[in-house]
């Protein structure tokens, strides 16, 4: 008697839970499903758009019913949409790169996480700052900068830095999907050579496709693949990041009792990955879940939008722009002589 009443308690208060999220998680799909409607009909970044449409709502944020079905959508959306990235991988399309590439782009990986950290030193931003913008341009934008700043250290400021920083390698990422395949080009890069290059140093992973099918069907399979090495590499860098803050988000109970734990997305993104690769997963269920990953992300992207305010992110300064833009160009210098001297 007694279980079944707690079963009962259980449902109530989750169901509960799920009436008061539900209006602010219906908002953001509706503000995400808006930026995509946009994507296709006129171009353009939809994460950019999610994040624009999402700024132009903020007040739903400070009160009323919409407040925790945000908070929602920012948060366990997002860390469902990052989770899901791992059915875009399998290890036969990282083995199949070969070692030099494999081992060089890694390295650039850590380079360019290295240099933020340095480089945010000497622009006077905090430490954090410049491991999560370096990582965001490092591994894979917007996505690698929401998934990393899930197991950071959080502050009156962190969002703030979060959505800077999402802004800012988005920005730069459309504009290196222009200007990129005219350096392979003027570089003299044959099809591989390009694809490395393009996958290696453009932040988002629909970037890379645009540019590398730009220039040969060859040069997009092979940067896309590259890209999706980069994006693998997310589950090391945040779980380095969660045991390297693990210390402060014990003192902010974000990390589990344990503090060395995993947390649940980035197993879920592991398991993703391994299905992915040993063809457990039906391709029709595979597509299903990579559409259903974007659709999270956009949404986690519009509820951040929404928990910024204009007048805040004011605040925050060129410091970080500078930042992002010397990463940027950081990683392009190295992924190009990667290329140069294989």
């Amino acid at each position: 008697m007694k279980s079944q009443l707690v079963k009962k308690g259980a449902v109530n208060e989750a169901v509960s839970w799920s009436k008061d999220a539900f209006p602010g998680v219906l908002v953001c799909i509706t503000i995400g499903m808006a930026a995509s409607f946009l994507n296709d009909h006129y171009g353009g970044p939809v994460m950019l758009f999610a994040l624009l449409l999402g700024m132009a709502f903020h007040f739903l944020s400070e009160e009323g019913v919409c407040v925790r079905g945000i908070e929602v959508a920012s948060k366990s959306i997002l860390r469902l949409g990052v989770a899901l990235l791992g059915a875009r991988i399998t290890f036969d399309q990282i083995v199949g790169l070969g070692e030099y590439t494999i081992i060089g782009v890694i390295l650039a990986i850590a380079a360019t996480i290295i240099f933020g950290w340095g480089m945010a030193q000497i622009l006077g931003l905090k430490k954090t700052q410049g491991l999560l913008s370096g990582g965001a341009v490092a591994i894979c934008g917007a996505s690698a900068a929401l998934a990393l700043s899930a197991v950071m250290p959080k502050n009156k400021y962190s969002e703030n830095n979060t959505i800077v920083t999402v802004v800012a390698v988005t920005t730069l990422s459309t504009i290196a999907m222009v200007l990129y395949p005219l350096i392979a080009q003027k570089a003299g890069l044959d099809s591989v050579e390009a694809g490395v290059f393009l996958g290696g140093t453009i932040h988002d992973v629909a970037q890379v496709v645009g540019a590398g099918y730009s220039v040969s069907t060859e040069t997009g399979d092979v940067s896309t693949i590259v890209k999706l090495l980069r994006v693998a590499t997310l589950v090391p860098v945040v779980l380095i990041f969660s045991l390297l803050f693990a210390q402060k988000n014990r003192s902010e109970k974000t990390m589990s009792k344990a503090g060395l734990l995993p947390p649940i997305f980035l197993v879920g993104f592991v398991v993703f990955v391994v299905f992915n690769s040993f063809n457990l997963i039906p391709p029709t269920v595979t597509d299903g879940l990579k559409t259903l990953s974007s659709a999270c992300l956009v949404t986690a992207i519009a509820g951040l939008g929404m928990k910024t305010s204009l007048r805040e992110i004011a605040k925050v300064g060129w410091p970080i722009v500078i930042l992002v833009i010397s990463e940027t160009i950081f990683i392009a210098l190295f992924i190009f002589a990667l290329v140069q001297f294989s």
